[in-house]
């Protein structure tokens, strides 16, 4: 089975189709969040933008969120 022959049969029947989606809302959902809680506009806008199935999002949460504890840490010692 080819490359397009395969795309084809995922485009036509939702049984393959539902779970992308499905798995694409979930990372999406997770990363706009933790965009919005640290306040990273520019993610957000790229994020709410592209659709990658899910990958960009994981980049996004495993390598770019930035660590949230430590800005925490730092507002609570201003005050």
């Amino acid at each position: 089975m080819t490359l397009l022959q395969s795309l084809d049969l995922v485009l036509k029947d939702p049984r393959y189709l539902i779970p992308i989606i499905i798995w694409s809302l979930i990372w999406k959902g997770i990363a706009l969040w933790k965009c919005g809680r640290n306040n990273q506009l520019r993610w957000f806008v790229v994020l709410l933008v592209v659709n990658t199935i899910g990958l960009l999002e994981i980049v996004y949460i495993v390598w770019f969120q930035g660590n949230r504890k430590k800005t925490v840490k730092q507002s609570l010692t201003k005050t």
